[in-house]
């Protein structure tokens, strides 16, 4: 079910789109642009991308109109005004959002990883809400110094993570704690208890974010 929830969040991908993906199950993603590679349908929705096998798309259309919504958090503010920042709460809802995952999956990880401190930082050296290691924020091409960045990172990295496990929240979990090669070594989740609990503690506050 778990599994489900997040390949249809991966696919229900916002609109501000130029053309329709339709499915082959009926269902209509509004995107931007795509492109076929091989058997790999990449879809562009909002800045960002979403990789998923061709077989499952039907056939691309033009989207009716011509006119473009503006997504709420690119809005400008009013001119002299001094908006507040944004809470970790927000970061991380318009970073799930920009990358097709569900809010509340997100919201778990941030809590698990630093109970939401958007300046946390580990004994490992993880930075911020999402606690990305400098190395994984560089490949990334992020600053895990700024909030909005890391929340976009974090979540970015978690969607990569769940396409490369076959929508395994379980697995791509793992492999947000331990890294990918530990899952890969041991072909599933790593036999640390450290890992182990991260999993369940996360899955067990899926339903009950955001705060």
């Amino acid at each position: 079910m778990l599994r489900s929830v997040l390949l249809c969040s991966l696919l229900a991908a916002a609109g501000w789109a130029a053309e329709h993906a339709v499915l082959t199950n009926g269902a209509v993603l509004r995107v931007d642009r795509h492109e076929v590679e091989g058997a790999t349908v990449r879809l562009f929705v909002n800045g960002g991308t979403l990789e998923f096998p061709a077989a499952l798309v039907e056939r691309f259309e033009p989207a009716p109109g011509t006119g473009h919504s503006v997504p709420p958090w690119t809005q400008q503010p009013v001119p002299g005004a001094t908006p507040p920042p944004p809470s970790p709460q927000e970061l991380l809802r318009q970073a799930a959002e920009r990358w097709g995952l569900p809010v509340e999956f997100v919201a778990s990880v941030a809590q698990a990883e630093s109970a939401f401190r958007t300046h946390a930082v580990s004994p490992k050296g993880a930075v911020g809400l999402m606690q990305l290691m400098p190395a994984t924020a560089a490949m990334l091409g992020a600053d895990p110094n700024d909030p909005a960045q890391n929340a976009d990172a974090g979540a970015r990295y978690l969607r990569e993570l769940l396409l490369r496990y076959g929508y395994s929240a379980p697995l791509a979990l793992a492999a947000y704690n331990a890294g990918p090669a530990a899952v890969d070594r041991h072909a599933g989740i790593p036999p640390y208890a450290e890992t182990r609990a991260y999993v369940q503690r996360v899955l067990k506050q899926f339903p009950r974010n955001p705060e």
